[in-house]
């Protein structure tokens, strides 16, 4: 395999698995929820391949995985470079059998639209929803040469209310979920099933901790543990489950939102994530 300096890879197929063994790809893998659905994945026997950022200890999560006695191949790059995906995606596809894809890879914000950089904008469309697009689109064939094959790709509730001061962050996650739902529609009988997880708060960054525990009772209320939310997110994808709502607090409040109207939500939302700006 000839790959760019812009790619790393690390533990290339191990001598003790056949190239005909089945992998699961995970993007974000590296830290946080992604970590947590990578580990998942390696302690019910299944193979991964893992993407992240270079910088973020990627391999000590691959060699975690390859204890529980799978097969784990890492990859670094940046996703939002699209030549380097491409590279990346043709590499998996000439020499691993991909069954499942868990897009996870993302990040978000609160900031005006007027105070935020063009590049973190950028960043963050490209991310949030065009790397997810792209990597289903580059491992889609290969994907369906198997009987059943899986799709998981992460949303937020975020994505359920248009909101000032994160407004490109919930509506690129709407686009992960109507791409998901079109998706899946599209490959109806096939033998590939596509989900797609709204979560809500969850505890990875010291920043975002801050801000949920701002939010007292009701930001514990919904915030689930992300070794928990892993656990439903898989099961749920391979269970064929179309969405995947974790805890029974964001399940309400996504039941809840479909009677408000949007006007009405939107507004609540963002006086909210003014207060959070007013009080630092």
């Amino acid at each position: 395999m000839h790959l760019s300096s812009e790619i790393v890879i690390f533990a290339p197929l191990s001598e003790t698995f056949a190239m005909g063994e089945k992998y699961a790809v995970v993007t974000g893998a590296s830290t946080g929820l992604g970590k947590e659905i990578a580990l998942n994945i390696a302690s019910r026997g299944i193979n991964t391949i893992l993407v992240a950022l270079p910088g973020e200890n990627l391999k000590d999560v691959s060699e975690m995985c390859r204890a529980k006695g799978t097969d784990s191949v890492c990859f670094e790059l940046d996703l939002t470079d699209f030549n380097a995906l491409k590279e990346m995606t043709d590499s998996i596809n000439s020499s691993y059998k991909v069954f499942a894809l868990i897009n996870n890879a993302g990040f978000g914000g609160s900031n005006l639209l007027t105070k935020v950089p063009f590049d973190y904008i950028r960043t963050m469309i490209q991310l949030n929803a065009g790397a997810t697009a792209l990597m289903t689109k580059q491992l889609l064939d290969n994907m369906l040469e198997n009987d059943r094959s899986y799709v998981l790709n992460i949303s937020s509730m975020a994505s359920l209310i248009p909101c000032g001061c994160k407004t490109v962050y919930p509506a690129s996650k709407a686009f992960v979920r109507y791409f998901s739902v079109g998706l899946r529609e599209e490959v109806r009988g096939t033998g590939m099933s596509v989900s797609v997880a709204i979560p809500g708060p969850m505890e990875t960054k010291p920043e975002i901790i801050a801000r949920i525990r701002k939010h007292r009772h009701s930001g514990k209320l919904l915030t689930i543990p992300l070794p928990q939310i892993a656990e439903k997110c898989v099961s749920g994808m391979f269970a064929g489950k179309r969405t995947i709502v974790v805890g029974l607090a964001n399940k309400f409040s996504s039941m809840a939102l479909k009677f408000v109207p949007e006007r009405f939500a939107a507004k609540m939302m963002t006086r909210s994530v003014k207060k959070e700006f007013a009080g630092k």
